[in-house]
């Protein structure tokens, strides 16, 4: 765990210091590292990492994210997380845009062995303003799952999606951000909820909740997950 730590870190200060020296402005994006180590009556240790950049030039915009979570209890796995999302954005007019997206999913401890999806449709950003942001998107698709018993589905789906932004102060940010995919087997809908507060120029604290709903899941398996994390942003 402290090596995978090590070279997260690493490879956010490498990639920062790389688009800081390229000068080219288009590029923007943030990495975010939380760890939590425990030992004594309990012996574990948690890694929370999570990447995104995002490139917008005339009327398109790029954004790729990644994200990772492994927790060990006693040197035994109880949970890990991986998960990869792009998306390309093309203006119409200044609040509406049509969208392409495609997601992958990595969730040893789901039932699934993967789930992919990919997505087109059109967005509108209903508010706009310097310090409140509101864009809603709705779009369709398809959807392709592997469960563990290597049971493949696949299946049309339809994503409606909100991402509200709330600039409380100079230093602090409020974001919710919802999403619900509508499978003809499956939905799954999630909700992330954050908060971040600028430390300096670069870093910054973020407490986020999350809630995911899965309608339909394997035996033993829960539908709801529940995550609160807090963690370090570096922007770049």
């Amino acid at each position: 765990m402290k090596k995978i730590s090590a070279v997260i870190l690493g490879s956010v200060v490498m990639a920062g210091s790389a688009m800081a020296e390229s000068g080219v402005s288009e590029w923007a994006g943030e990495a975010e590292l939380g760890l939590v180590s425990t030992s004594g009556n309990t012996d574990t240790q948690t890694i929370n990492a999570k990447a995104k950049a995002s490139n917008e030039r005339d009327k398109w915009k790029h954004e790729l994210s990644l994200d990772a979570l492994n927790t060990e209890d006693k040197n035994v796995t109880t949970a890990e997380r991986y998960g990869l999302t792009g998306k390309t954005n093309y203006k119409l007019t200044e609040l509406d845009y049509i969208f392409g997206m495609a997601t992958y999913d990595d969730d040893r401890f789901s039932g699934y062995d993967w789930r992919a999806s990919e997505f087109i449709g059109y967005g509108r950003h209903a508010i706009k303003e310097e310090d409140l942001t509101l864009s809603l998107e709705a779009g369709i698709g398809a959807r392709q799952s592997k469960d563990d018993a290597g049971t493949r589905t696949d299946e049309t789906a339809m994503r409606l999606a909100g991402n509200f932004g709330w600039k409380i102060s100079d230093t602090s940010m409020f974001t919710e951000e919802l999403s619900s995919e509508i499978g003809e087997d499956v939905t799954i809908s999630k909700s992330v909820t954050g908060l971040k507060s600028q430390i300096n120029g670069s870093l910054a604290m973020k407490i986020t909740y999350t809630i995911k709903h899965v309608s339909d899941v394997p035996v033993s398996i829960e539908k709801v997950d529940r995550e609160t994390a807090i963690t370090l942003v570096y922007g770049f």
